[in-house]
């Protein structure tokens, strides 16, 4: 298994050449190399380290708008102890909890939550509409109409939170 291994780039590390295999229940290799890539694109002076300042050029320059609430949370949750950067490894922390949960009940209804903004325990088109827009994604009525029911497990036009769990832990898409 050597070549499995992820680096944990950060300083302070002792053995400096020694390499260092980082894992995370629910992540794959893979996964965490896709995550340690957007890490080093947020760190922008090569530090080993992001700030809050990084994270919100970052986004930016990926089309994010820092004023959009759940960019303004990340940038928060980052600053919460304190202002001081973030190693890889603290990155990947934050990550795994925000996505990495997806599997958990309790993340899932949070997700949830954000799309059901009137409280009507669905999803309907309004919703899907609105959360596309906040996004900055361009999709049609035909679009957002197919997502809706590939999702809607009864036909009622409406995604249950039942149809979302399910839709958030299935591992591929038809």
């Amino acid at each position: 298994m050597q070549r499995s291994g992820v680096r944990g780039g950060s300083p302070g590390g002792a053995g400096g050449s020694r390499r260092r295999i980082i894992e995370r229940p629910g992540l794959t290799e893979d996964e965490i190399e896709e995550i340690r890539e957007a890490f080093n694109l947020f760190d922008t002076d090569g530090s080993g380290m992001i700030d809050p300042k990084e994270l919100k050029a970052a986004m930016q320059s990926l089309g994010f708008e820092t004023k959009n609430p759940t960019i303004y949370q990340m940038i928060a949750d980052l600053d919460r102890d304190g202002g001081g950067p973030i190693d890889f490894e603290e990155f990947l922390d934050a990550i795994t909890a925000k996505l990495g949960d997806k599997e958990s009940r309790e993340g899932i209804q949070k997700i949830f939550n954000l799309f059901d903004d009137d409280r009507t325990g669905t999803i309907t088109m309004k919703n899907l509409k609105r959360v596309a827009k906040e996004l900055g994604e361009t999709m049609s009525e035909d679009e957002l109409r197919e997502m809706l029911e590939r999702a809607d497990s009864n036909g009622d036009g409406e995604i249950s939170f039942e149809d979302f769990y399910a839709i958030m832990t299935k591992k591929t898409f038809p």
